[in-house]
């Protein structure tokens, strides 16, 4: 996914937040609040390790698709987007991770 791709869908999911909710799957997430939110992202993360160990890569692709939508609609509930994502994982480019995790 480029970070065009990102951007696209980002400003797609803010306009959601204006959307109808029965007419908006993102924005009855919205309406649903953080608590459903949050449940879908957990419930694509456990999906995607599923995937995982099933083998199958085209269906890895597919729940990691999943988990990455919701959990930008995550960020976008909070305020949040993919560029901070993507700064911070750009901040930890060529540090060791052992030593990230050390620094927190």
């Amino acid at each position: 996914m480029s970070h065009d791709t990102l951007q696209k869908l980002a400003e797609v999911l803010e306009q959601r937040k204006q959307a109808d909710p029965d007419a908006s799957y993102v924005a009855g997430l919205y309406r649903k609040g953080l608590d459903a939110i949050l449940k879908k992202v957990g419930e694509e993360a456990t999906e995607t390790v599923i995937a995982a160990k099933g083998g199958d890569p085209d269906q890895l692709v597919y729940e990691t698709a999943d988990l990455w939508f919701h959990t930008l609609v995550l960020l976008a509930h909070q305020g949040l987007g993919p560029d901070e994502v993507l700064r911070e994982l750009e901040r930890r480019f060529g540090l060791s991770g052992l030593d990230e995790k050390a620094a927190r």
